[in-house]
């Protein structure tokens, strides 16, 4: 059976910046979905999300624009604005586990509202042709909270569910929870995607193992700290090439140069690759002390003295 990698969305992180650079040096990944568009109580969208799934700035990549809302006519401006760039589809997002988010009744603290969830989805296929896929955690509190769930999705031409295999309560602490996931793919009539912890190849394969239907696959944290591995499960190998940590090296100075330029300040770009950093350190032998040598850097000149040093050794 062949399978689709899909990137799944991480607010400041996989931007267009970051998603044309991996694409361009390691590939491997089928469709990024863009970070999701908030509307803050205004039928607005804000400059930096625009730039975000402009289609000049995702010529070579196929991109899902996502929205995060509890809000019908927000759902419905922001399917409209979207299809003006010529996307067909917006993912809607109930998955986010930050409080913040989820107590205002948004991401995965919308999974228990089966009333609105019904509501925009209502709306949405009546007024509008934009086809809708889905993100989910499998609730808040408990993850039987998106079992009640099924009933009314399943009454749409959903295209999609990618479900996270946690609960937003334990943000991206714990295990995943796989059997409760099986009751998701055991309850639905949808079509579902896994995501969640999929983090090497072989993790990958014990995945695939247990859940034999699933041919669409989301990577989210994993692809960051190992951006080899998308490519690796495509190919079907544990080998890294053999000029690893050059090309990992060029990425890297690629969307520093980007980023540095965007953000026009020493801090702002020191905090930006700080935030990358906590998860490339995985990559090499001793993260620890490869995050420490980052974190400790507190200037430009210093920073690019210490990627260049980890680089070097590895």
């Amino acid at each position: 059976m062949s399978i689709t990698l899909l990137s799944s969305p991480l607010q400041g992180f996989t931007d267009f910046r970051f998603r044309n650079a991996f694409h361009k040096h390691f590939g491997g990944i089928d469709t990024f979905y863009s970070p999701y568009i908030k509307l803050n109580g205004k039928l607005a969208v804000k400059g930096s999300y625009e730039r975000d799934i402009l289609p000049e700035n995702n010529s070579t990549l196929e991109v899902i624009p996502q929205i995060i809302t509890n809000d019908a006519e927000e759902f419905l401006f922001v399917a409209k604005y979207v299809q003006q760039f010529g996307y067909k589809e917006l993912n809607w997002n109930l998955g986010c586990p930050y409080p913040m988010v989820a107590k205002c009744g948004m991401g995965s603290g919308l999974i228990k509202n089966t009333d609105q969830i019904e509501h925009i989805l209502k709306r949405v296929h009546n007024e509008t042709d934009i086809i809708v896929s889905m993100k989910m955690r499998m609730g808040y509190e408990n993850p039987t909270e998106i079992l009640d769930v099924f009933p009314i999705l399943d009454q749409y031409p959903i295209k999609n569910i990618a479900i996270h295999a946690r609960i937003g309560k334990q943000l991206y602490k714990g295990g995943v929870d796989l059997d409760s996931f099986q009751k998701c793919l055991d309850t639905s009539k949808q079509k579902i995607y896994y995501n969640g912890d999929i983090t090497s190849v072989a993790k990958f394969k014990e995945l695939q193992e247990r859940f034999p239907s699933i041919d669409h696959w989301m990577i989210g944290r994993g692809l960051i700290a190992d951006p080899f591995l998308p490519s690796m499960i495509k190919n079907n190998t544990t080998e890294y090439p053999k000029n690893r940590l050059e090309i990992f090296e060029a990425f890297h100075d690629e969307i520093y140069r980007e980023y540095d330029a965007y953000l026009q300040g020493p801090t702002p770009i020191r905090m930006k690759m700080l935030g990358f950093w906590e998860y490339f350190s995985e990559s090499f032998s001793n993260p620890q002390k490869t995050y420490k040598k980052i974190k400790k850097a507190g200037n430009s000149k210093n920073y690019e003295a210490a990627v260049k040093e980890i680089f070097k050794n590895g």
